[in-house]
């Protein structure tokens, strides 16, 4: 339970078999592949260029399967089981070329009828549009491209429902003695008239109407009636609605094909990534050099890989200066492996530091169940675990996030337990109600939250002390090892003697253990700074950061007393709020209600917490982080498991 060793590795090989290594490495799925910089910056090495490996092809072609993908969850969707694994697939069924290009084309194809479908789509909106326009018009029997006789004129004029009849016709007849206007039709939003003038007076009248807010309507490329014309309207819909259903017919009738098209989903992101890591290469016309990263176990498997190709290759380990550039994998297995996630949320140890994951394992799992602590909220918490892990069969994040959901809840339930909380005082609350002489008033307990606050407070302040001085007792192996034990004694082993005479002298055991802790101190200060004023300054300094960084932190775990008691304190008030009502079903209804509100802020909050207590408190005694994730050229699909094969 380490960081794992890591090689770097450098490669030259024959440009002929560049895609087949490749693609052989992403088989293996140990190599990080990296930009060689060194290379890149030499002015001896300018004949080397980047290579090139069709990258944006291959995004867009995954894009389209994408696309089809969700054409077809909108048009055929398939109803999927609740808590389903994913498929499993073979290597070599999930490497093949044929099928790719097969499933692009279909991809094309959905595609290109969705892309129909959104053509008709907008067709279709025109067309209503058109309707809507029409319809005000519907009760005249003119053409709608009428123009008038040898010496009348005919026009069409609408308004805002606002502007008043009278008022229209006021200013019609103001232009011409000669006009006739007629109302076709009106509605709250609009009037619609008819305006018949003489042809030389026509321009004048429709300029007078305009002064007072009216406007001449047109209808261009229209011929006969507005009736007519939405009668042709209509079936155009008509049509247009039958080749939309043709198409979504056809979409429909590939939902067999979704789960192919998945899978080569994922053919296409790992040929992507593989693009990727071609073009960190460099390479001539005849040889191209990959530099990467290895795990140290995995070397074996490597070397015996690479001496299958014509190409020269060497694995080192990496100085001390490259640290900083190394990426880090971290070993962990069985129970501490979930602790993974907490540490990636913060960030990952740098290559020369700790892996924390095995010692702030028992600390978060205890944390936590002491800060839900009820075995109703603990058998939740396993069963829905044990249920998803079985089913989905997780892998990554997921998998890590619900088996560490399970073993929290086996921490809970054991708290609960001592605590004598069962989904609050859920049972004793419906026994009252059964048979209100009842003697069952509570579960047995060790102890209970509301009832031992002081003996509960202590507890969570001592919990904090050892996680504190386990911090620091892994800084001073850490410091011992690299030799800096001197930096190791006049700091932790200053503060241990100071915190620990501190409690020897609240006992009136002696000061001795306080004055040699102070003693220590003022050596590393002084040893530090190689000065007086300095040694001061950086003293006072010390004693600063040592009290308020120590006490507050110690202080800082008194949230698991506080996270234990609001927890109990609002189910047992969601309970008795039940309970008042005096009828057993309202009473299991409300209960029920508030202990799931209660389940699920505890559930968050209490893992928020708890990772405070360990990134901040814990971690910031040994803690170096900055480290860069391990990230080899993999298989690594979304939709499907894959079952490896030998290469």
């Amino acid at each position: 339970m380490s960081i794992v060793r890591m090689k770097k590795l450098r490669v030259i090989a024959l440009r002929q078999q560049r895609d087949e290594l490749m693609r052989e490495l992403m088989r293996l799925g140990c190599v990080q592949v990296v930009p060689d910089t060194e290379l890149s910056a030499d002015p001896d090495a300018a004949v080397l260029r980047p290579e090139r490996a069709d990258l944006p092809r291959l995004k867009t072609d995954q894009s389209r399967l994408d696309a089809a993908l969700k054409v077809l969850d909108q048009y055929a969707p398939v109803k999927k089981k609740l808590l389903s694994a994913r498929p499993e697939v073979t290597e070599s069924e999930f490497l093949d070329g044929d099928a790719l290009a097969r499933d692009l084309a279909l991809a094309g194809e959905i595609t290109d009828w969705e892309a129909s479908l959104r053509k008709l789509s907008a067709e279709e909106a025109r067309v209503r549009s058109d309707i809507e326009a029409l319809k005000p018009w519907s009760s005249l029997d003119l053409a709608l491209n009428a123009v008038g006789t040898r010496r009348c004129a005919v026009g069409f004029v609408s308004a805002i429902a606002q502007i008043d009849v009278m008022n229209v016709r006021a200013a019609a007849e103001s232009a011409s003695e000669a006009v006739e206007l007629e109302l076709v039709s009106e509605d709250g939003m609009q009037r619609c008239f008819l305006v018949l003038a003489l042809k030389e007076e026509l321009p004048a009248v429709l300029d007078a109407v305009r002064a007072i807010g009216c406007t001449q309507v047109a209808f261009p490329g229209l011929k006969g009636t507005a009736r007519e014309n939405i009668a042709r309207l209509n079936g155009e819909l008509e049509d247009l609605a039958a080749r939309k259903k043709a198409l979504t017919d056809k979409i429909a009738a590939q939902r067999d094909a979704a789960a192919a098209l998945r899978l080569s989903s994922d053919r296409m992101k790992a040929e992507v990534e593989k693009a990727e890591a071609v073009e960190r290469l460099l390479g001539t016309d005849s040889v191209v050099t990959l530099e990467g990263w290895c795990p140290a176990p995995e070397e074996s498997a490597l070397t015996a890989l690479l001496d299958r190709f014509d190409c020269a290759y060497e694995l080192t380990d990496p100085p001390a200066e490259e640290y900083p550039d190394v990426p880090v994998k971290l070993k962990n297995r069985g129970f501490v492996k979930p602790m993974s996630l907490v540490t990636e949320m913060y960030s990952l140890p740098a290559y020369d530091g700790i892996d924390p994951n095995p010692l702030m394992w028992p600390f978060f799992v205890l944390f936590y169940g002491i800060m839900m602590a009820d075995m109703g909220y603990g058998l939740l918490m396993i069963l829905a675990s044990v249920v998803a892990v079985r089913k989905m069969k997780p892998k990554g994040g997921t998998g890590h996030l619900l088996r560490l959901l399970g073993m929290c809840g086996v921490s809970t339930f054991l708290f609960g337990a001592m605590t004598g909380g069962f989904f609050g005082d859920l049972l004793p609350q419906i026994a009252a109600m059964i048979d209100p002489d009842t003697a069952f008033t509570a579960l047995p307990s060790l102890f209970t939250p509301l009832g031992d606050v002081m003996m509960i407070m202590i507890g969570s302040l001592a919990l904090g002390v050892v996680q504190i001085f386990t911090g620091m007792i892994v800084s001073v192996v850490y410091k011992c090892r690299n030799g800096d034990g001197l930096s190791a004694l006049f700091e932790e082993g200053a503060w241990w003697c100071i915190l620990i005479g501190i409690v020897l002298m609240v006992l009136h055991l002696g000061p001795w253990l306080l004055i040699i802790g102070g003693a220590l101190l003022v050596i590393g200060q002084f040893w530090e700074k190689k000065s007086v004023g300095g040694g001061l300054i950086g003293l006072f300094g010390a004693i600063y950061n040592g009290v308020t960084g120590y006490f507050s932190d110690i202080l800082s775990y008194l949230r698991l007393m506080a996270l234990m008691l609001a927890g109990n304190v609002i189910a047992m008030v969601f309970n008795q709020l039940g309970a008042m009502t005096g009828n057993i079903i309202v009473f299991i209804i409300v209960a029920m209600v508030g202990n799931a509100l209660n389940f699920a802020l505890n559930l968050l909050g209490c893992f928020v917490h708890d990772l405070r207590l360990q990134v901040l408190e814990f971690f910031g005694r040994f803690y170096k982080d900055g480290g860069k994730s391990y990230e080899p050229l993999d298989i690594d699909p979304q939709y499907v498991d894959l079952i490896k094969e030998e290469i």
